[in-house]
């Protein structure tokens, strides 16, 4: 596998950008420069940990670039770090969301606090910090371990045998989605969800189900309390994760 670099975006590779990557450089990170479009970007996707958006005073990317980056960023949890003058990382921070945002500089860049950020960053995407974060809720630890395993390369993932587990573990931690399994003996899901709702700190966090019953009447109760969506649980893992990058880019 290719060694992961900064890709550092801009509209030419001038005297500025230079210098900046042989900042890198000096601080061995590997970095590459690439022109901001969308058949240049895609193509040094894949090797990238970590992205600068360098503007000069020549302009800044359009939406469509911006748009294709943020969805780049969604599938795979990644961060831009925005260089320029104030009004222009204004413009692309709005565009791209404090979501895939992870610092912003202003022009005259203080390299050292460049550097220092990236370094950061780079160690923070390594160890998976950035990836977004599931809550698995349900009773039965064989099929949570095994969604686990499904989800654990591309997500941090967190596990819950119960409701009130689950509420426990959201008063220390955030969830950017929730995984709740709807036949639950003690609690339901239902409920669960009931109780999610009712509490102001997760009110707001998204909620699946997981559901073993495929017929009708069952999936229409399942739907009739409005969650993001819902899985059989007789779903397969690449299924189960084509569904769920599908959402996060969305959303």
């Amino acid at each position: 596998m290719s060694e992961k670099r900064i890709m550092v975006l801009g509209e030419k590779e001038n005297f500025l950008i230079r210098v900046l990557l042989k900042k890198l450089k000096d601080a061995e990170l590997p970095c590459e420069f690439v022109p901001w479009s969308i058949d240049n970007i895609n193509a040094k996707w894949e090797e990238t940990s970590i992205t600068t958006i360098f503007m000069d005073e020549g302009g800044r990317p359009d939406d469509k670039i911006l748009q294709f980056l943020k969805d780049k960023m969604s599938e795979n949890s990644s961060k831009a770090i925005i260089v320029g003058e104030k009004n222009d990382t204004k413009y692309v921070t709005d565009r791209l969301t404090t979501d895939h945002v992870y610092m912003s500089f202003s022009r005259p860049l203080d390299n050292e606090a460049y550097i220092r950020a990236v370094k950061e960053a780079v160690n923070k995407a390594a160890e998976g910090e950035f990836r977004k974060s599931i809550l698995i809720v349900d009773d039965d630890p064989n099929y949570m371990g095994l969604v686990r395993e499904w989800l654990k390369g591309t997500y941090k993932v967190a596990m819950a045998n119960s409701g009130l587990q689950a509420l426990k573990w959201l008063g220390k931690n955030k969830a950017d989605l929730i995984l709740l399994d709807h036949e639950m003996p003690v609690t339901s899901g239902p409920q669960v969800l009931e109780m999610l709702r009712s509490e102001e700190e997760t009110r707001d966090i998204p909620v699946m189900f997981l559901t073993g019953k495929s017929d009708k009447q069952s999936v229409m109760a399942v739907v009739a309390l409005k969650p993001e969506g819902y899985f059989l649980k007789s779903i397969e893992k690449d299924e189960l994760l084509e569904n769920l990058e599908k959402y996060f880019r969305t959303h």
